[in-house]
């Protein structure tokens, strides 16, 4: 007797294409749009980070206010990778201050289908200190995150590679010293990009 295929049966429905790569859980997506809040989407891949303000409209979503991690190298001058924790911060530091100069002051998580955990986390930490309102619960953020928030932990292993290997500090930082870039001075960077965008947004 023939089995019967049920992903060829007469109430097999395909998933959409955004489900079936991955990309867009949509019963979730439904219930953030029934908030009628403003939703902060943030969404990593393994190089850049992105942060939106989306208001959801009956003709479409319409981005009131967002950042993108090259913006941080062509409007601040960041010298390091766009693919880190720091980095991830501060896309998200900028988006709040963006949203902030236009008049938002809440809004609702909107995290997807979550990859790149800690940087995205860690956009969301930039965000809300840039003083918006997004209820989450407190024990989200993992303990080790305030610590790796501004690169200390970067600039540590820099200082000790450049002492120890400085033929692999070459390697492993070639990009960044190629930026005119100093990944013994991290940190220092970090604060400066960030002064920078307070000043300018």
């Amino acid at each position: 007797m023939e089995e019967l295929n049920l992903a060829n049966g007469p109430r097999y429905r395909v998933p959409f294409r955004r489900r079936r790569e991955g990309k867009t859980n949509y019963h979730r997506r439904l219930k953030l749009i029934k908030s009628g809040k403003d939703r902060l989407v943030i969404r990593c891949s393994n190089k850049h980070c992105t942060a939106q303000v989306v208001k959801s409209l009956i003709e479409g979503d319409k981005i009131l206010a967002q950042s993108h991690s090259q913006h941080l190298i062509k409007e601040y001058d960041w010298k390091f990778n766009t693919g880190n924790v720091p980095a991830s911060y501060l896309t998200g530091y900028l988006c709040g201050l963006r949203a902030k100069n236009a008049g938002i002051d809440e809004a609702i998580l909107d995290v997807g289908i979550l990859v790149h955990n800690e940087r995205v986390k860690s956009a969301f930490k930039g965000f809300l200190d840039s003083g918006i309102h997004v209820n989450h619960g407190e024990n989200w953020f993992p303990e080790s995150l305030e610590d790796r928030i501004n690169g200390s932990h970067i600039e540590q292993f820099a200082e000790a590679l450049s002492k120890d290997n400085p033929e692999r500090y070459e390697v492993q930082f070639s990009k960044t010293l190629r930026n005119k870039g100093d990944p013994t001075k991290f940190t220092k960077n970090f604060n400066k990009v960030k002064k920078k965008m307070e000043k300018a947004v």
